[in-house]
């Protein structure tokens, strides 16, 4: 199969026919074998409905259905897992990506052989205070801290060889960062294309300035799980480490203080109203944490299993 193309959804009834129209016809206009894999993630709209109306009249549309609304970052996971084709692209299910892409997009992957393409909706139709400035500010953090070229993490349409989204793992909301997950599994080949970006037809948009907050926060998770996500003892061992030392060399000093001053005879105070006795004490214990935190994290590494964070309700045509 050439291309799978993975569409989450929530509460997009109205633009899922139009959308799988126009896949539908760029696949066959190329004579590509494709499916279509549509994850209903929770949608209390006819949105499934609609996925089994298509899936009648087409048999390349799949669908999945989630037991309640787990995030756009499971929903992605969901197809991954089950997608078939030798490129898989995602996009979302509003119509403000375009599928006249898909071509290009197959192209850059099975010609040129990159691992991921990510697009970059250069110019947008989004508000410029409440979406695009935020947008450049997240992704201009994104680069800085990931080392990617990328000038638009968070677009839906990507496009990526089949081998990278069976390796990739996508939980959380980490939906914005696939392609510093993937180079972190050592695919390293990733590119860029300029893509058109449609102002949403139907429905409102799902997210609020809440994703920025979040996005930050995952930037940060991200950015340490990808130095110290396999070795969690390099970070908190070291720095435990290190705070254990000094909180004892400080309370061994105060104490070599207090014995040769009353070896002098001269006047000293306790060990317990000497302000250093506590900071040498409170360094001891976070170093011990700090250490035991990284042990521990060493061990659910080891011995973590592959819990899926959603529940599929159902599934059509697999």
């Amino acid at each position: 199969m050439d291309i799978s193309v993975v569409i989450p959804l929530l509460n997009e009834d109205e633009s899922l026919q139009e959308l799988h129209d126009w896949i539908a016809k760029v696949m066959q206009s190329n004579r590509y074998t494709y499916e279509l894999i549509f994850i209903d993630d929770g949608s209390t709209d006819r949105s499934w409905n609609m996925i089994e109306k298509l899936s009648q009249e087409n048999e390349a549309v799949k669908g999945i259905r989630f037991q309640k609304n787990f995030g756009k970052s499971q929903a992605l996971d969901a197809g991954f897992e089950l997608a078939q084709g030798d490129v898989v692209i995602t996009m979302d299910a509003d119509l403000q990506d375009n599928p006249d892409e898909i071509p290009e997009l197959y192209d850059l992957i099975i010609k040129e052989d990159f691992d991921l393409i990510s697009g970059w909706k250069k110019k947008r139709y989004d508000n410029l205070i409440t979406k695009n400035i935020p947008s450049k500010l997240f992704n201009a953090a994104a680069r800085r801290t990931s080392g990617l070229k990328l000038h638009d993490f968070n677009c839906g349409l990507k496009a990526y060889k089949n081998i990278v989204v069976k390796t990739v793992k996508v939980s959380g909301e980490m939906h914005r960062y696939i392609p510093v997950l993937a180079k972190n599994e050592g695919f390293t080949k990733i590119g860029e294309k300029i893509v058109q970006h449609q102002a949403r037809k139907y429905g409102v948009t799902k997210f609020g300035m809440e994703r920025f907050v979040n996005g930050f926060l995952d930037l940060i998770t991200i950015s340490f799980l990808s130095k110290f996500g396999k070795r969690p003892m390099h970070f908190f061992g070291l720095w435990g480490t290190f705070m254990f030392l000094f909180g004892t060399i400080s309370a061994f000093y105060i104490g070599a203080v207090k014995l040769y001053k009353l070896y002098k005879g001269s006047s000293t105070i306790l060990v317990t109203e000497n302000p250093w006795f506590y900071i040498a004490l409170t360094a001891m214990i976070l170093g011990t944490l700090l250490f035991l935190s990284g042990f521990i994290g060493e061990l659910i590494i080891k011995s973590k299993d592959t819990i899926k964070h959603y529940r599929i309700k159902e599934k059509l045509n697999f």
